[in-house]
């Protein structure tokens, strides 16, 4: 029976990918849950998984193409009458929709340990794979099936653009695959350059596809949302005290660094709760108010922004979210993302003062409907007044700044949402029992 496979989606914000690398042509018999092809996108890189077991009949969607999400990019043929979609714990299934002339499969296996044969989902980072001979070899070892590939066409491009011997290389990737990020190694040890020079001099640089993408969805997120913005100071000398005098006990105990990030989380994750139109998207007209408040959290990663996602954010301690955030910022750093690190987010923290920043308009993550920037603490003479008094002291401040969708939220929602940071910020002291 002919199946039609299917991109899968990976969340709602990400609409496209490019087609990375076929890693088995038209003919040959692939195993369900081996991999099948390599595909990119501004949130992860990603072997799509065959969803059933058959032979590759015809391949849809090129190398180098850009493809929506959910459409048909390759077609399976299997002795089976029905090669029905089976969910995982770790991940749900896309459901299987049929047609006259065929059913469409669209899965994604998730995590490790994946499915009977034990398949493991793997994000390959713009990775990739050691040098193989033209015919890809099979092997299995513990019940996993691994199949060795050539080289990801990033890499490729790279190393040809530099002269480098793949061959040469030591892989520093999963199962010892090269990636883009060894091959710069090469390139800067050989003292290539990186970069082309135009007629009167200028270098040219070209966007690596998830540059490209990233660029993509920026343009997306500023011609779809009318953007507005607002921002307040807060005084968190408190906070600030609480950390210095709990941040080795924290470590000890926790086996995590404390830093402020996951204190602001904690607070802001509560406001969402009490404001739920800064949780929301627009869709169709309508305003969709999130249950789950899913927080995702902007990393500067190597290839560009990447928003790994706090799940539960609002249901969680400040030990667990310091956690949560510690595996995600790791993972996002490393190129070693899972699809459900970068799925579901509803509202998106951005903790621009990590970059020295005091003062910023961030872009909103389409298609939530606001996103927060934290900015620099910085010691600075602030007036107090007390019991009618003037005073002026030094404390340390932070501005917060707030991007919103002015189709969902006003400003004066805005504002209130902005006070509840403020007033659950303020509100730790050296005292607070933030366990």
């Amino acid at each position: 029976m002919s199946f039609q496979v299917e991109l899968p989606h990976v969340g709602e914000s990400v609409t496209e990918a490019v087609i990375g690398k076929w890693l088995i042509k038209p003919g040959d018999q692939i195993e369900k849950y081996d991999p099948l092809v390599e595909v990119i996108t501004d949130k992860v890189n990603m072997d799509v998984p065959s969803p059933a077991t058959g032979t590759l009949t015809k391949i849809l969607a090129e190398e180098g193409e850009t493809v929506l999400m959910g459409a048909v990019i390759a077609e399976l043929e299997t002795g089976e009458e029905s090669a029905p979609v089976t969910p995982t714990e770790s991940s749900p299934a896309q459901s299987a929709t049929s047609s006259p002339s065929a059913s469409r499969i669209g899965t994604l296996v998730q995590g490790a340990n994946v499915g009977p044969t034990g398949g493991e989902f793997l994000d390959t980072s713009l990775s990739t794979n050691e040098p193989a001979e033209s015919s890809e070899a099979s092997e299995r070892s513990g019940g996993v099936s691994r199949r060795q590939k050539g080289f990801s066409p990033v890499v490729t491009r790279l190393a040809a653009q530099h002269g480098i011997d793949l061959n040469s290389l030591v892989g520093t990737g999963l199962g010892g695959r090269v990636t883009k990020k060894d091959v710069m190694t090469a390139v800067e040890a050989s003292g290539s350059s990186s970069s082309s020079v135009g007629s009167n001099g200028d270098e040219i640089i070209d966007p690596t596809p998830i540059r490209k993408m990233i660029a993509d969805h920026m343009v997306k997120a500023m011609t779809e949302i009318p953007h507005a913005w607002s921002a307040i100071e807060v005084d968190v000398t408190g906070m600030v005290e609480w950390r210095a005098a709990n941040k080795d006990q924290f470590e000890r105990e926790h086996g995590v660094r404390i830093t402020y990030l996951p204190m602001a989380l904690a607070v802001v994750a509560g406001a969402l709760r009490e404001h739920p139109r800064l949780n929301s998207s627009w869709v169709d007209g309508k305003i969709l108010l999130k249950t789950a408040v899913n927080v995702g959290v902007a990393v500067a990663a190597e290839e560009g922004l990447v928003v790994p996602v706090v799940h539960g954010a609002a249901d969680a301690s400040t030990v667990e979210l310091a956690q949560q955030l510690d595996g995600v910022v790791k993972r996002a750093r490393s190129n070693s993302m899972t699809i459900e690190d970068v799925q579901g987010g509803t509202f998106t923290l951005n903790n621009t003062g990590a970059l020295g920043s005091v003062w910023g308009g961030a872009i909103i993550n389409h298609p939530q409907a606001a996103i927060l920037t934290t900015e620099a603490i910085v010691k600075r003479p602030v007036v107090i007044t007390e019991n009618g008094t003037d005073s002026v002291v030094v404390r340390s401040m932070m501005n917060i700044c707030l991007s919103f969708d002015h189709r969902i939220i006003d400003g004066a929602e805005a504002s209130q949402f902005l006070q509840a940071v403020k007033s659950g910020l303020e509100a730790i002291t050296s005292e607070s029992d933030l366990k």
